[in-house]
């Protein structure tokens, strides 16, 4: 018998340096997403709020060419919108690039497109359409 007593019950220092050694491994792979993660989040913020400003110009063009009152003009219209809301920049807000085009498609039936785009980081921005006809209901206004 020896005179010093086994014990198999601890962990050696080789097994303690490859848990170390998975767990970076595992670590650098979490920090090696992160920045794909905030580009994502990023994408998504100015998707919604690009959004947000397409649904409300869309809503206002639609509303006001389904009054028989008011004249609908075919001319283009740019304007840059912040998403704020507020006629200037605010503190973090962001610039949009808003272009409404409308046409005639038909008599008392048009179609309004609205693109939306953030220069310089997307040129393309999204749109959307809608055909719009005059509402005798929604007359407003007139005299």
């Amino acid at each position: 018998m020896s005179p010093f007593p086994c014990n198999r019950k601890g962990i050696t220092l080789v097994e303690s340096m490859i848990a170390v050694l998975l767990l970076t491994v595992g670590l650098l792979g979490l920090l090696s997403m992160q920045p794909s993660a905030w580009r994502m989040t990023a994408r998504t913020d100015y998707l919604g709020r690009a959004a947000m400003i397409l649904n409300r110009e869309l809503t206002a063009r639609e509303l006001a060419i389904m009054n028989p009152c008011n004249a609908v003009s075919t001319d283009p219209v740019n304007q840059t919108v912040f998403s704020s809301g507020q006629g200037a920049s605010q503190s973090g807000d962001i610039a949009f690039t808003v272009v409404t085009t409308t046409t005639s498609v038909a008599t008392n039936v048009w179609r309004v497109t609205v693109r939306v785009s953030w220069p310089p980081l997307n040129n393309t921005g999204i749109a959307e359409s809608i055909v719009v006809t005059r509402q005798e209901p929604f007359r407003l206004g007139c005299i």
